[in-house]
């Protein structure tokens, strides 16, 4: 037994000189096939966040364009208040200078009938249009107080939803760190040309399908960026949107908000036309059909804008087409 030990404590002692000798040796690379399946978590998971983060950007634009609106409104309301506030101001002066006009009894000793018909009624005239005067700017005031609250309530949505918009950017930013990492070990990364001529579309379509399909093939080689709208960059719902825009249609921004706007859209997978819109499971993701089995997206992090096949692998993601 105590030559065992021996022998064991001799084998540790060696190993720990082996280690302090060699310190890199105790942590491996991992090998390009499990950095590779590491790459497609990562992918995954930054399609979502994307989303999530372009969608909180898109929360944020639209509650600040309302809040900007208001606010013009507001301006050009606080400013009709303030001139029938000066009216009110002025018929309060001459009240308390001459005294008010409410009474017809200095029209009496004027002898002519019609002439004192004729003050009385430019009287209450004058009186009609001070009241007027007092419930427009009652009316003004009170829609006033109105449109500041809910100006006060749509700027209280709109900074909820800028921060959002910062802690989807630090998810993002994570990731995207994490990708670029993965990609340069394994010689992948792509940075692509801004500049990109990209290439000419020759497929099937046809009409505006076709006007969309030649935007987006113009934009092969230019670089994925998360947030992307172009016209250097995309991402992937980015790059959709701009095309289909050339072609005269206003697509939504994000991937969730098109296959939501294209509810009564969809189309089977079998019975796809260049031009459609395909969308991965999970809405992280999303391109467009250009015929032959093909689509042109803009993929991820660290690669461009490109044609892929639509192999098994990419079928087996798709959750659905819609037509615009």
């Amino acid at each position: 037994m105590p030559t065992r030990l021996g022998r064991t404590t001799v084998a540790v002692a060696l190993a720990l000189v082996a280690l302090a000798s060699n310190p890199g040796a105790a942590v491996a690379e991992p090998s390009p096939a499990k950095a590779r399946a590491k790459l497609v978590k990562l992918n995954e998971q930054a399609d979502q966040v994307v989303e999530q983060y372009n969608q909180a950007t898109e929360t944020y634009k639209n509650a600040k364009k309302k809040y900007d609106a208001l606010n013009t409104e507001l301006q050009r309301k606080g400013a009709q208040a303030d001139t029938l506030r000066k009216d009110i101001a002025t018929v309060a002066v001459n009240d308390y200078q001459l005294g008010p006009s409410t009474g017809w009894s200095r029209f009496i000793g004027q002898g002519d009938p019609e002439s004192m018909l004729a003050g009385i009624a430019s009287l209450e005239q004058i009186t009609q249009n001070r009241a007027a005067k007092i419930r427009a700017f009652e009316a003004a005031t009170k829609d006033l107080r109105d449109r500041r609250n809910e100006a006060k309530t749509v700027l209280e949505e709109a900074e909820t939803a800028r921060e959002k918009v910062r802690d989807e950017k630090t998810k993002v930013d994570k990731l995207v760190d994490q990708q670029t990492k993965l990609l340069r070990r394994l010689g992948a990364f792509q940075t692509g040309d801004p500049n990109s001529p990209g290439i000419e579309y020759t497929g099937p379509a046809s009409g505006n399908a076709r006007q969309a399909l030649q935007f987006a093939f113009a934009q092969v080689g230019k670089p994925y960026l998360y947030g992307g709208t172009g016209p250097g960059s995309y991402d992937c719902s980015g790059l959709t949107q701009a095309a289909w825009r050339t072609a005269g249609v206003e697509l939504p921004r994000t991937t969730w908000t098109q296959w939501s706007w294209g509810a009564s859209r969809r189309v089977p997978l079998d019975q796809l036309q260049p031009g459609d819109l395909l969308f991965s499971k999970g809405l992280g993701h999303m391109g467009m059909y250009a015929g032959n089995g093909k689509m042109v997206h803009a993929p991820q992090t660290g690669d461009v804008i490109k044609i892929s096949v639509l192999d098994d692998y990419w079928r087996n993601r798709l959750l659905g087409a819609v037509r615009p």
